[in-house]
């Protein structure tokens, strides 16, 4: 594991805090595990922009938000973003 060291604002420290109070958990547990999801939506909202502008095959965009191809079909039927599907991305997925 490697070791990092940030600034925080006192207000996002303090909520941290009451995080880990009310949790009962330890405050570098709580923060790891808020910067695990924030990674996680980033990574998921990075591949549903290239998805829908054309940039990534379906399974391109899936692997890059770290979902299996379902996960991400479901995703966009969550978001309510039309499922592009056409011979290049046929050929992408075969190759």
């Amino acid at each position: 594991m490697e070791i990092m060291s940030l600034r925080l604002p006192p207000e996002l420290f303090g909520r941290i805090d009451e995080i880990s109070k009310k949790e009962g958990r330890d405050r570098s547990e709580v923060i790891r595990e808020l910067l695990r999801r924030g990674l996680q939506d980033k990574l998921v909202e990075d591949a549903v922009k290239l998805y829908s502008e054309g940039k990534v095959s379906m399974w391109r965009a899936a692997k890059i938000a770290g979902l299996s191809l379902w996960e991400f079909i479901e995703l966009m039927k969550d978001k309510r973003i039309e499922i592009q599907y056409g011979v290049r991305e046929l050929e992408e997925d075969i190759y």
